[in-house]
């Protein structure tokens, strides 16, 4: 039996922001809180969205407090926040961060005890009364995070999240208007993150054939897309091709899970605060490269899905290109190739494969079991910038 969830309600194109008010009324409202970043803040986004809704009759509450990477004190501050006030609705306006702790502060607010109290790796308490509603709209083409139901949190070395179905938005709005005004760092961030999740979900070890299918879909429209994004934002096909692939990405990724390219990511983030898309972007082809030989079919698939041909090579003559093809993506999209770019000590390498060996909810999705003697292999690779392949 293959068990598939997604979300209830989804809107997905061009300008389906507009039916914002509309679904708010229906989920029957009258006090929203909007999470959302100092930039939306600053740029008159979050305070269109309020006025469409104080337009209906529906009060909101603005709070930008959302940093990039949020650690574990944000999101406490954040569901202490939505305590003090008398909302019925939580809103989720902008980037992966935004989305997270939307969704966070829409379970944890009904609740009892703190955000740490329902860590993966450390908590002790379960979610166990309703979520408030809510009601997530991206502005990137990224993370996927409005259709998963996890929230990722930054402590001292790594990562940890808060997972659980409470999690799951009630609506979903993925509008690719929205992202054209991102800039093309963050859109390269953004992508390669995107692409990460159809990548690491089709050669999960919990891949079905509904989530290949939608990992596939994903990887033939970001890899064939990202570049012109980069390139020229206001391009209005490249951005509804990255708006629906990262959707796609986000589904396939919550069926099917992400591994060990997520794995080594997080301790990047945890103790140097690099931006997760940008982890993801740098360890991705030596990762894919470590395990290639575990999935070297499913690697000739997702080459094939980037737009090349591989009709004449053999599945390991394919799987081989395919991490070139990944490496030179990355590149093109102006993303830095090794660790030693973002001035990471090559001292800090151990501490960060032990932290990434905590991450065991990610590393069994792995269709290659790694140990620590792979994963500081694969991060010394990474540092040193010397390929697999």
């Amino acid at each position: 039996m293959i068990k598939t969830s997604f979300v209830t309600r989804n809107f997905n194109g061009w300008g389906c922001l507009s039916v914002l008010p509309e679904e708010v009324k229906r989920l029957k409202a009258n006090n929203a809180l909007i999470i959302t970043d100092p930039f939306l803040a600053q740029n008159g986004l979050a305070a269109q969205l309020a006025k469409m809704l104080e337009e209906v009759g529906i009060k909101t509450i603005i709070n930008s407090d959302v940093v990039p990477e949020p650690p574990l004190a944000v999101g406490e501050q954040l569901v202490s926040f939505s305590r003090q006030q008398a909302v019925d609705l939580v809103i989720g306006l902008g980037g992966g961060s935004a989305i997270d702790l939307a969704k966070l502060v829409a379970a944890l607010a009904t609740q009892e005890g703190e955000v740490k109290d329902y860590l993966n790796l450390t908590g002790t308490r379960a979610l166990e009364k309703a979520s408030l509603p809510k009601i997530m709209i991206p502005t990137t083409s990224g993370t996927g995070s409005e259709v998963t139901n996890i929230s990722v949190l930054s402590l001292e070395n790594s990562k940890d999240v808060v997972v659980h179905d409470n999690l799951l938005a009630e609506v979903v709005i993925v509008d690719p208007e929205l992202t054209v005004s991102v800039p093309p760092r963050v859109t390269a961030a953004t992508g390669i993150d995107a692409l990460t999740h159809a990548i690491e979900s089709y050669v999960s070890v919990n891949a079905t054939p509904i989530s290949e299918a939608l990992s596939l879909q994903s990887i033939r429209l970001i890899a064939r897309s990202i570049v012109t994004a980069v390139e020229d934002g206001q391009n209005k096909q490249a951005r509804t091709d990255m708006s629906y692939g990262s959707y796609l990405a986000g589904l396939a990724f919550f069926n099917a899970g992400c591994a060990a390219v997520h794995a080594l990511a997080y301790p990047l983030g945890g103790q140097f605060h690099i931006a997760h898309g940008e982890s993801n972007a740098v360890l991705l082809p030596y990762v894919m490269g470590y395990i290639r030989s575990s999935c070297e079919k499913k690697l000739k698939d997702i080459y094939e899905a980037m737009g090349y041909s591989a009709s004449q090579l053999s599945q390991e003559e394919a799987s081989v290109e395919c991490i070139k093809a990944l490496q030179r993506l990355v590149k093109q999209v102006g993303i830095p190739a090794t660790l030693q770019n973002f001035d990471i000590p090559e001292t800090a390498l151990g501490d960060l494969t032990r932290a990434a060996m905590l991450q065991t909810r990610l590393l069994q999705r792995s269709p290659m079991k790694l140990n620590e003697v792979d994963v500081g292999k694969i991060y010394e690779a990474c540092y040193h910038g010397k390929t697999f392949c």
